[in-house]
């Protein structure tokens, strides 16, 4: 089941969501962050560094240093893997799940309230 919406009305839903994020939040994530975050709650996993990378079409540093940051805020964990060291291993934490599930009910907040 799909919402209809027009492309103006779902960047006023971006924007007020983003701004209630930037004005309430601790963290403050950026667009990068928020999409590797996503991706490991909203994906199967396994999640590695190296997946993320080809996923986002990015760098493996540029997939470090967000995981570096959501690592700081405990919003992810990182192991290696121990059947292949060169691996590793990115984790959902309690923390996260937390997060996202606020982001979640934030969204579906804002939505309501927008006069469609």
């Amino acid at each position: 089941m799909g919402v209809e919406i027009r492309a103006s009305q779902a960047l006023k839903l971006l924007h007020e969501v983003n701004l209630t994020l930037v004005r309430d939040s601790e963290q403050d994530l950026s667009a990068r962050q928020l999409t590797i975050l996503l991706t490991v709650y909203l994906e199967p996993p396994p999640h590695t560094v190296r997946g993320l990378a080809a996923k986002l079409d990015v760098t493996k540093p540029a997939i470090t240093r967000a995981l570096d940051t959501l690592g700081g805020m405990r919003f992810l964990s990182r192991k290696r893997d121990e059947a292949d060291r060169r691996n590793v291993i990115i984790t959902r934490t309690v923390e996260g799940s937390q997060y996202l599930e606020n982001l979640g009910d934030l969204v579906v907040e804002k939505a309501a309230s927008l006069h469609w």
